[in-house]
């Protein structure tokens, strides 16, 4: 379907140069702001006494770890360098995972947010609140580990306003995401459900636990099309014409529905929540309602 210097200066110059970068960066980051004030903040994060300081594992560092960070008797021992990870660190940790492909693009009606903008919106928003709530949030790939501070939700804010992927429909990413931490996966998950059953039986293998957010258009839901219509992927690799579009509602209804069922049970196998939420809705209740999710599993 179609409808695209010193020691005390540097907190000081940090602000600066993040609010130079924010002022560079479109109105997702207000309207991530926005969102994230309506929704009152309470306990949350894992902050247990005496674990702040107990080894977790090592992980192979990622492009945007510090130096510092690097544990250098450990890689000494390797081809490759580690970092020296400690438990709060995974337990603290949101991974986001936020579908870039095609598909996400569509809106059935042009005064909408297409889904893209909608899943963006609400992953930053999320940022927003764990990373006040002392959290540490970064992507599901090695491009943006999990960190804190002001800086990392503009590093996020930049990955979410990348242009779209090449592919028509997504595949979620699981293989950089720490083990014991938690994720969270926005998706049309219109692609092949394989692929979402593979990286959620990789997370579950690690210990990690989050949820799944189906965002859908409306108009994905109602099927409201009669006569001839031509369907078409947001790539237009795919292409559909039919002279009855009507006849076709009940059928498609009944495989969205099938395709629900399989990504709830696939979560519930995962130890993951599942829900949907549609574009026509406020973002408000999806924000609370991920929030209120990722806080079960402490």
């Amino acid at each position: 379907m179609t409808e695209a210097a010193p020691h005390s200066a540097r907190p000081a110059g940090l602000r600066r140069r993040a609010e130079a970068l924010a002022s560079a960066l479109p109105p997702l980051m207000a309207d991530a702001r926005h969102l994230a004030a309506t929704v009152q903040l309470g306990e949350h994060g894992r902050r247990l006494s005496g674990m702040g300081d107990e080894f977790w594992q090592y992980r192979p560092a990622h492009a945007g770890d510090e130096a510092r960070l690097i544990d250098w008797r450990r890689s000494g021992k390797a081809d490759a360098q580690f970092v020296r990870e400690k438990e709060w660190q995974a337990a603290q940790s949101v991974h986001l995972w936020v579908d870039d492909a095609r598909s996400m693009e569509f809106t059935g009606d042009p005064k909408r947010q297409a889904k893209a903008d909608r899943a963006r919106l609400l992953a930053l928003a999320l940022a927003v609140l764990l990373i006040r709530a002392g959290e540490r949030v970064g992507l599901a790939d090695p491009i943006a580990p999990p960190r804190s501070g002001e800086v990392q939700l503009l590093r996020l804010a930049q990955a979410f306003t990348r242009a779209a992927g090449e592919a028509d429909f997504g595949a979620p990413e699981a293989r950089a995401i720490l083990a014991g931490s938690r994720a969270v996966f926005l998706s049309d998950f219109m692609g092949e459900p394989e692929a979402v059953e593979k990286a959620l039986a990789l997370a579950a293998d690690k210990g990690v636990t989050g949820v799944l957010m189906q965002v859908l258009d409306p108009v994905e839901e109602a099927f409201p099309f009669d006569g001839r219509t031509i369907f078409e992927s947001m790539g237009g690799t795919l292409t559909h014409e039919t002279r009855k579009a009507g006849d076709l509602r009940a059928r498609y209804q009944e495989r969205l529905a099938e395709r629900k069922a399989r990504l709830a049970d696939y979560a519930q196998k995962a130890g993951w929540l599942y829900t949907t939420h549609h574009t026509g809705e406020p973002a408000q209740g999806a924000l609370l309602w991920i929030y209120a999710a990722l806080r079960k599993d402490h």
